[in-house]
């Protein structure tokens, strides 16, 4: 049996090979005669693979989704100061109707006064900062990296990486799902294969222990 036909050369939407369906066992194995030791190496071998991907895929996809909230924070940060900086375009009625709840937030966010807010330093210590008006914010890209960009190219660049990431999060999904399908199937030939070697042993040594009996009642009649 060729180490090919452990998995099929057919692969899913990424890449990921397709495990087969063992109908007949004796024919993929190579004959009644033939030895499992090989194939069901081969299969663990396969099945191993299948779980490193697994293994790879579940923390691809946890990054991302620890990573999602950030963005989307960070989108929505820069998103009111861009909003803050145009000026509240709202009807004469609507002021009216929200004159007192929004009274406090007009004073912070139309008049040009610096806007009060909280950072993280870590995980238990804030600090109080101002953030005076500015068309520009910095944000950090990964590895040490951060780089200013004006309000509107943020808020693009944020967008795209979060419908990146969710992009990402649907994939890896998908491919999780397909790909323990696979793990299931190559688990379930495995075990066909096995079985069937249990029952092609019992059989022969049921054979075997038929044969011996006719010998010895043809010995005693002689």
């Amino acid at each position: 049996m060729s180490s090919d036909t452990a998995a099929s050369t057919e692969r899913g939407a990424r890449g990921i090979p397709k495990a087969p369906f063992i109908e007949d066992v004796e024919k993929y194995i190579g004959g009644s005669d033939a030895d499992v030791e090989d194939p069901l190496k081969q299969m663990q071998e396969v099945i191993n693979k299948y779980r490193y991907m697994d293994s790879n895929l579940t923390q691809r996809r946890l990054g991302l989704e620890e990573k999602i909230p950030d963005i989307r924070k960070t989108l929505s940060m820069v998103e009111f100061l861009q909003k803050r900086r145009a000026g509240k375009q709202s009807s004469p009625e609507d002021e009216n109707d929200d004159l007192e709840d929004d009274n406090d937030d007009d004073d912070d966010s139309s008049n040009g006064k610096p806007l009060k807010t909280t950072f993280e330093l870590n995980e238990t210590l804030f600090a109080e900062a101002e953030l005076e008006d500015t068309d520009t914010v910095y944000l950090w890209l990964g590895a040490n990296v951060m780089l200013s960009y004006k309000l509107p190219t943020a808020i693009d660049l944020l967008r795209s990486k979060l419908q990146a990431a969710e992009t990402s999060v649907e994939n890896l999904t998908a491919d999780l799902e397909f790909l323990r399908e696979q793990l299931t199937m190559m688990e379930v030939n495995m075990a066909r294969v096995y079985n069937w070697d249990v029952k092609r042993r019992r059989e022969k040594r049921e054979k075997e222990e038929r044969e011996g009996k006719v010998s010895d009642k043809g010995k005693q009649e002689s």
